[in-house]
């Protein structure tokens, strides 16, 4: 649930949650308490309720009597209540993990002749893994709040949910009419994208849309937007609180490190309706290089136009969704383009040219190589490896900063400014690449991919030998001879 509310959204809101019977594992009453300690708990037991629910949300409510559900008013404002020195909203999210993008609302009500205050705290269902206070994790069970590990059952169940609910069918916004759906997405690129023609009336348009997922229909036959719609076709992703931080970051620095900053621009489209645009205005900063052919110059590219696009749309599909205030970045330095998204890799980074790929975010991938913004399954990493050799560029480097995969391409330098370690790494992925081609690497092979002429092959032979030494290739035949012999990286 993503729009800003207005009071009469509130005032509905309020008057609905007040019809129920009694406290739902999903909602409680309060007066007056403003304890941040038992404020997080509440958040992190009413979360993983509104999940095992199937709600889209949660709700505490301070101002209405928790046995009549009379409107009594409070006093507590939570935009002026601390925790020690700070702020109780960055404290709750600094103490909260996964850390849901919970959302405190003011009311006013009138009751006889005054107006009284009522605070609606507004709390995103769990997805992917329990919401957790302090390090606990916890859940409603009747109207207390209890451990999550003292209920394996319950424990169970809730893994099952989650297992069973993809990050892209979670709402990103919700109780909209047909025309407040339809502004929120960017449509017209939906079916630009897939070469569909445009339906004329608003029910074919919807239709098309409900089928793939980007939004669908409640019991109330009101709209919401899913996150796949809004992450792939969001007119403006700051109008979805939850993916606000998505958008792709885009950082040009000055020289080699991050001391001095040239330029930064923040996507604000889907990544579907806004991947070309993005790469556009990517391609536009890059350098390039001049190059004099036999009567021509010609500028080309300092890094492969196909490896950045296909980087940058495997950080894309491949991030965590459940990492909060981290989304993908792109940052250009000097002498390397780093491209970073949150989430551990699900693939070790030394087998990612052979392993089989994996996704957090399958609808997203499959919707994203459905239109070509990235390669065939299995094909993008080869690809990437491929151009970096037949630009003789430094091999690419994937890193793994805490909670993150990076991975680094480097402009052009010649093989003498190469260090040993990157000597070893190029040659270890030439390896992997010829093996994934079902061939061999070979030191001819090798002297192509460095660009070393066949006099000087005695160079290829050392960089094969540091690699051998470093245990990242091995021989394709232990009793093959020198003059013919051939590699595998170490794990094949």
């Amino acid at each position: 649930m993503s729009l800003e509310r207005n009071s009469a959204y509130l005032n509905g809101l309020l008057a609905e949650l007040r019809k129920l019977p009694s406290e739902t594992s999903w909602l409680e009453f309060k007066r007056n308490n403003a304890d941040p300690h038992e404020i997080g708990e509440y958040i992190a037991a009413l979360s993983n309720a509104a999940a095992l629910e199937g709600k889209s949300a949660a709700y505490m409510v301070w101002g209405v009597d928790d046995e009549s559900h009379e409107v009594v008013g409070t006093t507590f404002t939570p935009w002026q209540t601390k925790k020690g020195n700070e702020e109780l909203e960055s404290w709750l999210v600094r103490m909260l993990s996964p850390r849901p993008h919970f959302k405190f609302y003011q009311v006013n009500v009138p009751v006889e002749s005054e107006e009284l205050s009522v605070v609606i705290l507004e709390i995103p269902r769990a997805h992917s893994k329990p919401t957790s206070f302090s390090g606990k994790e916890l859940v409603r069970i009747g109207s207390n709040k209890k451990p999550l590990k003292d209920y394996p059952e319950v424990e169970r169940e809730l893994w099952r949910i989650f297992d069973k609910t993809p990050f892209e069918e979670l709402p990103a916004a919700s109780d909209l009419s047909m025309t407040e759906a339809l502004a929120l997405l960017d449509y017209t690129a939906y079916f630009e994208l897939l070469g569909l023609p445009l339906p004329t009336d608003q029910a074919g348009i919807l239709s098309r849309l409900e089928e793939d997922g980007m939004l669908r229909c409640d019991d109330a036959k009101r709209w919401e937007v899913t996150n796949l719609g809004a992450i792939l076709f969001a007119r403006e992703l700051q109008s979805f609180k939850g993916l606000a931080r998505k958008a792709v970051r885009l950082v040009v620095y000055k020289g080699k490190g991050r001391l001095h900053t040239i330029r930064e621009q923040e996507g604000r489209k889907g990544y579907a309706s806004g991947f070309e645009g993005l790469i556009d205005y990517l391609s536009a900063l890059l350098p390039r290089n001049e190059v004099i052919g036999k009567a021509l110059r010609q500028e080309v590219p300092m890094y492969p136009d196909l490896a950045v696009r296909e980087l940058i749309a495997n950080a894309l599909i491949h991030q965590d969704f459940s990492v909060t205030g981290a989304g993908p970045m792109v940052e250009i330095f000097d002498d390397r383009i780093e491209i970073t998204n949150p989430g551990e890799p699900l693939v070790e980074i030394d087998r990612f040219l052979d392993s089989p790929p994996r996704s957090r975010n399958e609808a997203l991938a499959s919707f994203m190589r459905r239109v070509g913004i990235c390669e065939e399954r299995g094909s993008g990493v080869d690809k990437v490896v491929f151009d970096t050799e037949f630009y003789q560029l430094p091999p690419p480097r994937w890193e793994r900063p805490e909670g993150s995969l990076r991975v680094v391409l480097f402009a052009h330098r010649d093989l003498n400014s190469m260090d040993k370690q990157e000597r070893v790494h190029a040659c270890y992925l030439h390896a992997c690449l010829k093996y994934v081609m079902r061939e061999q690497m070979t030191n001819t092979s090798l002297r192509e991919r460095f660009g070393i002429e066949a006099k000087n092959s005695a160079t290829a032979s050392r960089i094969i030998r540091d690699a051998l030494e470093g245990n990242v290739i091995k021989p394709y035949d232990p009793e093959q001879s020198k003059k013919n012999a051939r590699y595998l990286p170490h794990w094949a």
